[in-house]
């Protein structure tokens, strides 16, 4: 751990408190924060992206907002240290990675993730892996690389029932997004059945009788002991003869070994923003199975995300320099 240093610790207003900020609470940031306008001046600010070096000691951090897309092992690694830090904030819609580091912190630490921070650019490659699943544009690429004509023809999304499993801000945003596709019909599964403007939301146990009825089957269930492995075998075997399965979730809310025994086979295909193992291993038999694309996790890091995590960052330290009751809490410590 380093001493504080000028060039890292970033404070927003030396006049309050004492001539480092140290009277404030401090917020540890993943992005420089002069580069997010309308930050409250009543907290002080730290830049720290996961470097091997802390800009402050840990215990002095108030509010941790997570390294974005730098691993679990560099999240986590401030944590022993941070004995006084009251919001750990996300970057993630999902959390998974953080719960079990929760239970070495003291009591009433609040866990908040970056819902809606991601809908946009997870529900765009939700819609894109559809239509490349669908149109075959993978054997197109192909056919390019080595200058074949690969006409054909080929199923469209119009028409199709598309099943959205996990009905959240990111489910709403890709079915925003299929409307003007003329699907034949949206379903809707999540934890908290309930209806909506645009038709019911269905409780996850009337997947047996929904998941024969889809074409398009969109997985976008955040990871939890309940749908760890809830595309199995079961599960895979319910959905209807040539259907897709789209993952834009986590790896192992399906299990890989029964989907690898329905594409071997030539019934269901598969478009797998996330796998599991992840990162996929070379020579995994999901790389060449066929009627499987596979994108390397890139729903989150697009140029929508920066925007989006910044607006989110102000509005949450603005609330907890405030006091104000913090958004997209998930989880407390104690």
């Amino acid at each position: 751990m380093s001493a504080d240093h000028s060039d890292t610790f970033r404070h927003h207003d030396p006049s309050h408190g004492s001539p480092d900020g140290s009277a404030r609470p401090l917020a540890w940031l993943p992005i420089p924060p002069e580069e997010i306008d309308g930050l409250p001046d009543g907290l002080s600010y730290a830049f720290w992206d996961g470097g091997p070096e802390f800009p402050t000691d840990p215990a002095r951090c108030a509010f941790y907002c997570v390294p974005y897309m730098k691993g679990v092992e560099v999240s986590v690694r401030p944590l022993p240290e941070m004995t006084n830090v009251q919001v750990i904030q996300t970057l993630t819609a999902g959390i998974d990675d953080m719960r079990p580091a929760l239970a070495g912190l003291p009591p009433g630490v609040q866990l908040c993730n970056a819902r809606g921070v991601h809908d946009a650019s997870t529900a765009e490659l939700a819609l894109t892996l559809i239509l490349a699943s669908l149109r075959g544009i993978p054997d197109f690429v192909r056919g390019q690389d080595t200058g074949e004509w690969r006409a054909g023809f080929r199923p469209a999304l119009a028409d199709k029932s598309v099943l959205i499993v996990g009905y959240g801000s990111i489910g709403r945003a890709i079915e925003d997004r299929l409307v003007p596709f003329e699907c034949e019909r949206v379903m809707r599964v999540a934890r908290s059945p309930r209806t909506t403007e645009r038709g019911p939301v269905h409780p996850i146990d009337s997947l047996p009788q929904l998941l024969p009825e889809a074409d398009v089957v969109v997985l976008v269930t955040p990871l939890t002991e309940a749908t760890r492995g809830l595309a199995g075998a079961d599960f895979l075997a319910r959905m209807k003869d040539g259907a897709l399965l789209v993952n834009v979730s986590r790896g192992p809310v399906v299990d890989t070994k029964a989907l690898l025994a329905e594409v071997e086979r030539g019934r269901l295909l598969a478009a797998l923003d996330v796998t599991d193992p992840e990162p996929l291993p070379a020579g995994h038999p999901l790389w060449h199975a066929p009627g499987v694309l596979i994108t390397p996790h890139v729903g989150g890091p697009s140029s929508a995300f920066l925007p989006r995590a910044k607006r989110l960052l102000r509005d949450q330290l603005t609330r907890f320099a405030s006091g104000e009751s913090l958004r997209h809490r998930v989880a407390i410590t104690g």
